[in-house]
């Protein structure tokens, strides 16, 4: 098979990139810290899925054991403007998401909140607190309520199975297994406000019936690898299940490059938007949902 040199154009979808800034009124929003890094506030309460913003290049993934990087967390928290977070929860725990979920927990005094191999990077990093989350049951953060549901990871998983001893920085990236996949329902109990996050293009037929939630982050890595029936069975699995009116796309961009960098999609090799976005659209459009894709840092409104 001949490879598709190259990347998508990121200019090519300008307009979806049209989330509104929220309004200093806005009672909940959402702020977007690259693939699936989600930052939920009121003012006073916070919750993060993720949390990861070191983002080591090629090399360093393939030839060496990995570590949070002091000066990349520590530049992400003040962009964000986080000091104290409520819970941080990763969606899996490869390292592309959970590298920096323990390190960022302690830094800002959150619960880690997951499965059992969250656990695991929670007792490897030496912290205390630590929450093995029954599926779900919800788990109350100040003023939000968190249910973990089960979910899958996009096929084909580099790295799957279960972390089940502790792992302790720096470890290879292959110590990050997928752990449990979760779709993660946020839901803010003063306004009912929801927000689905699945971090992953998989899905387990059925385990969303019975949810609903006004906002899915949809994760599409590796999406646009696989046909198009897979992308429909996976829209109607998560969309259209809990009968969502806005979409915004995530886990798109390239994650070996920092974020003091301009955001650039996954290379061809690793996934193809192009795809992801023409099938999606087209199932948004005889939906009647909005889709939408993200910018980095800014507080948005999706709900609006």
């Amino acid at each position: 098979m001949r490879l598709k040199h190259g990347r998508p154009d990121l200019a090519a979808y300008a307009r979806f990139f049209d989330l509104a800034p929220a309004a200093p009124s806005a009672p909940v929003t959402v702020s977007w810290a690259g693939v699936t890094t989600l930052l939920i506030e009121d003012g006073s309460s916070a919750v993060m899925t993720d949390g990861f913003f070191s983002r080591p290049n090629h090399f360093r993934v393939a030839t060496r054991p990995l570590a949070p990087s002091d000066t990349r967390v520590s530049a992400a928290l003040r962009r964000l403007g986080v000091e104290q977070l409520d819970v941080v929860t990763p969606l899996h725990t490869h390292y592309d998401h959970a590298l920096d979920s323990a390190e960022v927990a302690r830094r800002t005094g959150a619960l880690l909140l997951g499965g059992r191999s969250t656990e695991n990077l929670g007792r490897g990093y030496g912290l205390n607190r630590v929450e093995v989350a029954a599926p779900g049951v919800p788990v109350s953060a100040g003023s939000f309520d968190i249910t973990l549901i089960e979910g899958a990871h996009c096929p084909p998983d580099r790295f799957p199975g279960a972390i089940t001893e502790p792992v302790t920085p720096p470890a290879r990236a292959s110590a990050y297994r997928c752990g449990e996949a979760w779709s993660t329902l946020v839901r803010h109990r003063p306004t009912g406000r929801s927000l689905l996050a699945v971090g992953s293009a998989g899905f387990v037929p059925g385990a969303l019936a019975g949810y609903t939630a006004d906002v899915v982050y949809l994760g599409v890595g590796g999406l646009g690898l696989h046909p198009e029936r897979y992308a429909v069975d996976y829209w109607t699995a998560t969309v259209r299940t809990v009968g969502a009116r806005h979409v915004v796309l995530f886990h798109w961009d390239d994650f070996f490059r920092p974020l003091d960098k301009p955001l650039r999609a996954l290379p061809f090799a690793a996934d193809d938007l192009d795809v992801s976005m023409r099938i999606l659209s087209r199932l948004a459009g005889e939906d009647g949902i909005a889709l939408h894709l993200p910018t980095l840092w800014q507080p948005a409104d999706p709900w609006r």
